[in-house]
């Protein structure tokens, strides 16, 4: 069964209240933004998330523990078992269990931030292979070089990706997603790279419609959210 729908969110972990503490309210509509996406997924039979971890294809079910703790909150955590997971996919889990999409069967799977294109691309085909009818919440973010402010300085290119990324989420072009440069994503701090090359070859053959509904650089950082459905 092919993939029936997607959100791409970013994974800042200022979108944990707790963690943004009185800088909570700038990132009031993005975190919005994130959650509405998500609920558009909870008509699947089953839910993925996919973010960058140290590996490519490590799979954790439901029960793996994350923590925003490394952040200042060790209060919030998700998950019953020890904190294992990356910060791309303990902010996945967090954004679902806020979300309507929470009761859905959920597995979360990794994706090197150095992948090659071609086996993110693969990664993304095997998802798409099975039975259920299966939803996709790719994390990642665009550039960290958007201004002086940003956690690297500004890049000259850094705003060009993003809109180029920006424009792909919104038309779901897949070939555009598949040929992003991984050399310049790198020099651009790009962390979404990978994963969204995932989300290309999971829906490569799969019409689905895209719509941006959120592309913001608050703290020189590229944030989007896209629907796909």
């Amino acid at each position: 069964m092919p993939i029936v729908s997607a959100a791409v969110c970013p994974h800042p972990p200022l979108l944990v209240p707790e963690v943004a503490s009185g800088a909570a309210a700038e990132l009031d509509d993005l975190r919005a933004a994130c959650l509405a996406a998500i609920d558009q997924l909870a008509d699947a039979d089953t839910l993925v998330i996919v973010g960058s971890g140290p590996t490519t294809g490590t799979r954790y079910d439901a029960s793996a523990g994350g923590t925003f703790g490394p952040y200042g909150a060790p209060g919030v955590q998700v998950g019953s078992g020890d904190p294992v997971l990356p910060l791309s996919l303990t902010m996945g889990a967090w954004l679902v269990n806020q979300s309507k999409a929470v009761g859905l069967p959920r597995l979360s799977i990794t994706v090197a931030a150095d992948e090659t294109p071609a086996a993110c691309l693969v990664l993304g085909q095997e998802l798409a292979h099975g039975n259920e009818r299966v939803a996709l919440l790719v994390m990642g973010d665009g550039s960290a070089r958007r201004s002086e402010h940003s956690p690297v300085h500004l890049h000259p290119r850094a705003e060009i990706f993003d809109t180029t990324v920006a424009a792909a989420l919104d038309l779901a072009d897949t070939t555009t997603l598949s040929a992003l440069d991984p050399d310049l994503a790198t020099t651009l701090q790009a962390a979404g790279r990978a994963p969204w090359q995932v989300l290309a070859g999971a829906t490569a053959t799969t019409p689905l419609q895209g719509n941006l509904t959120h592309h913001t650089a608050p703290y020189g950082v590229g944030y989007f959210v896209a629907s796909w459905t």
